[in-house]
């Protein structure tokens, strides 16, 4: 998702680096401003690169497809939550590491959390276009994927099956969050009811034991 910076800054990356990224942030908002005001259907990759005064290689070494530089954060979703497991402290359960990085999402007001007050102009580029709705559930699938892997290597019985109820009960409560916010709903209001939710799924699958913790 567009429109926020990530948390966490980029301390630390060389210099190199953090231009790559300061460059790869400045041509996906300028995409943003532009599917906003005519729609994404409407905006050609050229008029990004010429708004953003490079060319449309160089946009496409940043963003291999069109979708991409909208749904700029798919690859950060898909490290967040592999991340979650793979770098929890020994002791601690996957779920209770995914428990903890969804509820951070939601105090940060972190795009991925999808409940803050300037999303919902964000969802509506989605829903307009067939081809950003199909490449958000390609995007959901990346992180599924990506999350099996982490729990696979973290030894739990079924690393399949749980990162697919994990990521489904987390898409569930997001998009039940986005339609509350597209109705007009009070932020902070949406907020509450995303928490208790988040707390109910994530209450449910840690009693289905799948992540080698037992109830």
């Amino acid at each position: 998702m567009n429109g926020e910076s990530a948390p966490g800054g980029d301390d630390g990356l060389p210099l190199r680096e953090r231009k790559k990224r300061e460059t790869r942030q400045r041509i996906s908002d300028i995409a943003t401003g532009l599917f906003a005001e005519r729609g994404f259907d409407a905006v050609t990759v050229a008029e990004v690169a010429r708004a953003a005064g490079v060319s449309a290689m160089t946009v496409f070494n940043y963003f291999p497809r069109k979708e991409d530089l909208f749904l700029d954060r798919i690859p950060q979703a898909a490290e967040l939550f592999a991340g979650a497991v793979r770098d929890r402290a020994p002791d601690e359960p996957p779920l209770a590491a995914l428990r903890r990085l969804a509820l951070r999402l939601l105090d940060e007001r972190h795009p991925l959390s999808g409940v803050g007050e300037r999303y919902p102009r964000f969802f509506r580029i989605v829903i307009a276009s067939p081809a950003l709705r199909s490449r958000a559930r390609e995007g959901v699938e990346e992180v599924e994927r990506a999350l099996a892997a982490a729990l696979a290597d973290a030894g739990t019985p079924d690393p399949r099956l749980l990162a697919a109820l994990a990521v489904a009960a987390y898409r569930t409560v997001f998009l039940a969050s986005v339609d509350r916010l597209l109705a007009g709903d009070p932020v902070a209001e949406v907020a509450r009811s995303h928490r208790a939710r988040l707390e109910a799924a994530f209450t449910a699958l840690e009693r289905t034991g799948l992540d080698g913790s037992w109830c």
